[in-house]
């Protein structure tokens, strides 16, 4: 069965926030000549325990603690790498002025990308205000931006928590918090200069520590990814290797990968490690012998508290639709890590004080197994069209389907575009955490939990969606969740439109996918069906609003919309899956089901610009 497309499909629309022009900006600009963002800084945000008089970040003498952020490896000129943009936190010396206040200053940069990243934090409240981008070529866009306050706001967004705040009257244990927020540009125009929001006066003040223009991966496309859901213990690791297996949906002559700190309290170091093909019997053992990868030329790397670090590009021929061996050394004691904890795949560790068993080709050394993807969260492969993001839980992470057979649905979909010549050959990445909701948080975004189910799509949306490599489409199929735990219908439906505009501000397409059935499962009620028969018929109008433009005139949230709930849903009982399709617990379909859905979707709707 195909999926029916319901209605015209739109190409992805640029919200008002992307607005460009090639006039001069109407507003006159503080600063006419862009400089750099450290010749702008005006406050002074950090300060040693001893000395908190150093420092005033917030206008009561409040600071940042220069020990915790070391401790979090956030050194002076470090080079931060968070939701794929390349950050440098400032060099300056502690008590000495390392921000801006936001107050529409021009900050001279370079580069094209897909975005322009912000390392922020508020104080005072949270500040939202608009800016400018300019372009070389004379042209501008405009964009809105929302920087949360460093003491109260969300810890499920942050870039990185610190457990002390500086106060005159000595340090406080009190959770800091930094942000790392991104702004749309306009695609393939060199960026000139960023003009910061105005101070919108007596308030809340929006301090700037680090600008870059980031590129999420030209040239290159997610041949796998998984999602990180929580922080939780592990091991305990030490002087130990990690073998993760993972499948690689599209193929390339080169590869690098992705490590994430994702809500780490402390950095993590890698000593080595290595990529093979896995070998045909399976298991630990690759085909022939591993390569090692580097990190800016070195074996190792150090991953700060938040942060992520990409690989260098290795001369590797990655063949589409095989499983790989990611080897990854712990040198030291590592008792915690972020995580994906349902992986459906069995991955390997080697045995206590085995050491750097990352070159090993045979599988003597892996005495131990794995369940979850700890610490690696992208496979990318250059070269291709670029990437579609399935962004889901726990039916797209695959649960209910035959462990180690790759049987998700993202997968099929993977293996389908691989298998044509037609349309673009994207890669498929695999963004579904089992347990995920669209409006709530299950993990709270901070501190060791036994829950790994992540935060909302909302809140994990740029850094599981927007900053994969090349992400051309989405494919939103979620929400089951939320209704299952008395959500409102109508809160569900304002999320994926969120979702939706959020993505269209990055020229991504957006697919939306209705709700499964899941009548029989224990808290699948007459209520909770009620309200996904509303969800569903939002999405099959595409989530249609008219409550925010003039003329009531309709304004598609999303381009396209697979009805997944028709290919699922018994004919006879509609409120259940088909049995055939069923795994067993009425909620998640198993191989069959998965494979309907994969099989069902027309690849068309899936391209930009297509219909």
């Amino acid at each position: 069965m195909r999926v029916r497309l319901w209605g015209a499909v739109l190409a992805p629309a640029l919200s008002l926030a992307l607005t460009t022009t090639a006039a001069p900006a109407a507003p006159p600009q503080r600063a006419a000549d862009p400089v750099p963002l450290e010749r702008l800084f005006d406050n002074r945000a950090i300060s040693e325990p001893s000395a908190p008089a150093s420092a005033d970040f917030d206008g009561a003498g409040n600071s940042l603690s220069a020990r915790d952020l070391a401790a979090a490896g956030w050194t002076p000129g470090r080079l931060l790498t968070l939701d794929a943009a390349r950050l440098r936190w400032p060099r300056t010396a502690t008590g000495r002025p390392d921000n801006v206040r936001a107050d529409g200053q021009t900050v001279r940069l370079r580069g094209r990308g897909d975005a322009v990243s912000l390392l922020v934090a508020a104080t005072g409240g949270t500040s939202t205000g608009s800016g400018t981008v300019r372009y070389r070529d004379g042209s501008r866009s405009t964009y809105r931006l929302t920087a949360p306050d460093w003491r109260t706001g969300p810890l499920s967004t942050k870039a990185v928590a610190l457990p002390h705040i500086n106060t005159p009257g000595g340090q406080r244990a009190e959770r800091a918090r930094l942000y790392a927020v991104s702004v749309p540009v306009v695609r393939g125009r060199e960026v000139a200069a960023v003009v910061l929001p105005r101070d919108p006066g007596p308030g809340a003040d929006l301090h700037v520590f680090a600008v870059a223009v980031r590129d999420n991966g030209a040239g290159w496309t997610g041949g796998w990814g998984a999602s990180t859901g929580g922080y939780a213990k592990t091991g305990p690791w030490s002087g130990r290797t990690l073998r993760l297996v993972v499948h690689s949906g599209a193929g390339g002559p080169r590869l690098r990968i992705r490590l994430a700190n994702t809500f780490a309290a402390a950095p993590v170091g890698f000593g080595a490690a290595s990529v093979a093909v896995q070998g045909a019997g399976g298991g630990a053992a690759a085909a022939r012998a591993p390569v090692p990868l580097t990190f800016g030329g070195q074996r190792g790397v150090r991953v700060p508290a938040g942060a992520e670090a990409y690989g260098d590009p290795l001369r590797f021929p990655v063949p589409a639709g095989r499983n790989l061996l990611v080897s990854l050394y712990l040198p030291g004691a590592v008792t915690t890590a972020p995580i994906h904890g349902r992986a459906q795949q069995v991955s390997y560790v080697s045995a206590p004080g085995s050491g750097d068993r990352t070159g090993d080709t045979g599988a003597a050394a892996y005495t131990g197994t794995l369940t979850g993807w700890p610490f690696l969260t992208g496979v990318e492969v250059a070269g291709g069209p670029g990437t579609v993001v399935a962004l889901g839980d726990s039916i797209t992470d695959g649960q209910g389907s035959t462990a180690g057979a790759n049987r998700r649905w993202p997968d099929v979909l993977a293996r389908r575009f691989q298998a044509q010549h037609v349309l673009p050959r994207f890669g498929v990445v695999n963004s579904g955490i089992a347990g995920n909701r669209v409006v709530t948080d299950r993990y709270p975004g901070d501190g060791v939990s036994t829950d790994t189910s992540g935060v909302s799509a909302q809140h994990r949306l740029e850094r599981d969606v927007l900053a994969r490599p090349s992400a051309r489409t989405v494919v939103i199929f979620e929400g089951v969740n939320d209704l299952r735990t008395g959500t409102p219908a109508r809160e569900v439906v304002t999320g994926l439109r969120s979702l939706a505009r959020r993505a269209h501000e990055r020229g991504l397409r957006v697919v939306a996918a209705t709700i499964a059935p899941c009548g029989g499962f224990p808290d699948c009620t007459a209520a909770v069906e009620e309200r996904r028969t509303a969800v569903n018929a939002a999405i099959r109008a595409r989530g249609t609003t008219s409550d925010a433009v003039p003329a009531f005139t309709p304004v598609p949230a999303f381009d396209a919309v697979l009805d997944f709930d028709a290919v699922l849903r018994d004919p006879r009982r509609p409120q259940r899956l088909l049995p055939a399709y069923d795994s067993g617990d009425h909620l998640h379909p198993g191989d069959a089901g998965l494979r309907a859905l994969g099989e069902s979707v027309d690849l068309r709707a899936l391209v930009p610009g297509g219909r």
